[in-house]
């Protein structure tokens, strides 16, 4: 398939959608019966977090920025994920995740036009995170923070809205099994939360109605 174009993401993005709850989220991927484990998860508060979904103007078109988390971290070490993190005091989930991004890879603020927020999402390791969409119409050249970054990449965005591109998984967490996605690409596996948050932002640029 063929990603809509920037336009066309943008229009979407500022539809007034109905305000999704992670939670219900989470629960409608169960398969079998949900745990009390589970359940008392849900009921903690999230770690308010951010992160920045990059869209690269490249003349291919499209592409989607991630990032490869360094193998020290304690919460998702090694994994594929997009710039972000925890919300300082009284900050803006948009400005904590050009901030984290500047931090991370050395993407400029200035260089980034935010186009739209996702529904928070919540992870197993207790974040609530609100992911962020924003544009990256220059040159950009990452200079990933050894301390948190591994490696940094991007991927084609008509490769990521395809549907034939991304798996159902199955996981069990919290003595329960979920329903979950994956997406390989050139050697890389972008799974759990980072897919997740992939078939939201599909599901709303595309204009489709899959089930989350």
């Amino acid at each position: 398939m063929h990603a809509p174009t920037l336009a066309e993401i943008r229009e979407r993005l500022a539809a007034v959608r109905p305000p999704g709850d992670p939670r219900s989220r989470i629960l409608a991927n169960v398969v079998g019966p949900v745990s009390a484990a589970l359940l008392e998860m849900l009921e903690r508060p999230g770690r308010d977090a951010a992160v920045l979904l990059t869209l690269l103007e490249r003349p291919s078109g499209l592409s989607l920025l991630f990032t490869e988390r360094a193998a020290h971290l304690k919460d998702h070490a090694g994994q594929v994920s997009f710039p972000g993190g925890r919300l300082a005091l009284a900050e803006t989930p948009v400005a904590a995740a050009l901030r984290e991004a500047e931090e991370e890879i050395g993407l400029k603020p200035e260089d980034v036009t935010v186009i739209g927020t996702l529904d928070v999402h919540l992870t197993g390791t207790g974040f609530s995170v609100t992911p962020v969409v924003g544009v990256v119409s220059t040159p950009f050249e990452p200079t990933p923070d050894p301390a948190e970054v591994a490696g940094v990449f991007d991927v084609p965005l008509d490769f990521l809205l395809d549907p034939a591109n991304v798996a159902v998984t199955y996981r069990e967490r919290f003595d329960t099994q979920f329903r979950t996605y994956e997406l390989h690409y050139q050697g890389r596996r972008i799974w759990g939360a980072t897919a997740a948050m992939l078939v939201t932002f599909r599901d709303i640029v595309c204009d489709a109605k899959t089930a989350q």
